[in-house]
């Protein structure tokens, strides 16, 4: 039998590795409490003992939240898993923190793998997590991506999720998404191994509804996978969102594949708050469909950190609120444009250098999508040379091959560096 102060002392070394002073006891019940939501599969023992853990944690006071605070949860966990006492610190405990740091896991970490998985601790490292890391591999997960995953979804090194990994590769061949894109997923949404295929089929059927095809489906799961994790009737709330502004299932199709993080948002907190705060700005909901047709992403900028500060930036240097209007609705994007690096050093080009007044942005907002220094600066030193008068959109939208026959002699060789793409810096 093992003697007190043995058992102190492992008790002791556990509690520090599960309860660190630097414990985000906010993430890890947050984590737990997502995993426990998108799981959809049949749970093998591992991950039965788990949610046991877990449903014991929610029904005290602070539940989930709790899952990180040793005086709340610890008993529990010992309740729940009394073979942790069983196990030597020196030759079981330290060698699996050692193996898991190894494979790339911080050290603050650790603790929040253990308390969302807590079968890990008794897992050999041998015999369960090497080839379970194996398994992974497998899956396409590089060794610098491992760890990230593991902590994001500790249930990845548990049986019933590795094999369902077979079942939903399975599914999406028969759909012809490439293995390579559902690995890419996966990798930076590891939850969708524990929905079901079932589960998974009704999502990609509403995709289907929209116009989604195969091909355009690809960059859908691959950018914004927790969209195969909603609801049908979740997703069907942000379809009835975008109809209310008149746009049909073609359009949201469109939507959809070009910003499919908007179907993955609330919307009350994001979506409906930003459209009302742009309404009372001044954009009439006519235009404001526009608006979102031409730039969906408008959608998902944060209102006190970057609408409202770029409003107030362009009403500052003298632009009326109907002029700021009518400049989102003939660019959009001039809403997501940094201040410092774009905004303000292109507008003071603009007005000290150029000599060119407000109106001219009011006119072609576009101006502040294209590169300072590889575009504007050298086609205004061109035009300023031969004294010619021209607009904003005259100097810039032409191609290169177009500016030249316009604006130079043909036997003059163009100064300009060829770049005809648009680059907001």
């Amino acid at each position: 039998m093992e003697k007190l102060p043995e058992l102190i002392k492992k008790v002791n070394f556990v509690k520090g590795i599960l309860f660190p002073s630097t414990n985000n006891e906010a993430f890890i019940g947050k984590n737990a409490r997502r995993m426990m939501m998108y799981l959809s599969i049949t749970a093998d023992d591992d991950v039965q003992r788990t949610l046991s853990f877990f449903e014991k944690m929610e029904a005290r006071q602070g539940g989930l939240n709790m899952l990180g605070n040793r005086d709340a949860s610890f008993c529990y966990l010992i309740e729940s898993f009394p073979k942790l006492l069983v196990f030597s610190v020196d030759n079981h405990f330290k060698p699996l923190v050692s193996f898991l740091e190894l494979v790339g896991v911080p050290k603050e970490g650790i603790s929040t793998i253990l308390l969302t998985f807590p079968p890990i601790l008794f897992y050999d490292i041998e015999k369960d997590l090497k080839p379970k890391l194996h398994g992974l591999a497998k899956a396409g997960a590089e060794e610098k991506d491992i760890a990230k995953m593991i902590l994001k979804y500790p249930w990845l090194l548990s049986n019933s999720i590795q094999k369902n990994y077979n079942r939903l590769l399975a599914y999406f061949n028969v759909k012809k998404i490439p293995k390579a894109s559902f690995d890419i997923a996966i990798k930076s949404w590891p939850h969708v191994l524990g929905c079901s295929t079932s589960k998974m089929k009704s999502m990609v059927e509403q995709f289907a509804e929209l116009g989604v095809s195969r091909t355009m489906m690809v960059p859908v799961i691959t950018s914004s996978p927790q969209l195969l994790l909603m609801k049908p009737t979740e997703f069907l709330e942000v379809v009835s969102f975008m109809e209310e502004f008149g746009f049909d299932s073609t359009t949201i199709g469109r939507i959809l594949c070009r910003c499919p993080e908007i179907f993955a948002s609330s919307i009350e907190n994001t979506l409906r708050k930003k459209v009302q705060f742009l309404m009372d700005f001044g954009i009439s909901k006519d235009r404001l469909r526009r608006v979102i047709r031409k730039y969906p992403e408008m959608l998902l900028l944060d209102t006190d950190n970057t609408l409202l500060p770029r409003l107030r930036f362009l009403m500052k240097v003298g632009l009326s609120k109907k002029e700021v209007c009518s400049m989102i609705c003939r660019f959009s994007p001039i809403l997501g444009y940094s201040i410092e690096v774009v905004l303000e050093p292109k507008l003071e080009f603009l007005l000290s250098t150029m000599k060119k007044p407000l109106k001219e942005i009011v006119e072609y907002p576009r101006y502040f999508s294209y590169s300072l220094h590889k575009k504007i600066r050298p086609r205004f030193s061109v035009l300023k040379s031969r004294n010619l008068d021209y607009s904003l959109e005259d100097m810039l939208s032409k191609n290169d091959e177009d500016f030249v026959r316009v604006y130079m002699d043909v036997d003059v060789p163009l100064v300009v560096p060829s770049v005809t793409s648009k680059d907001a810096s």
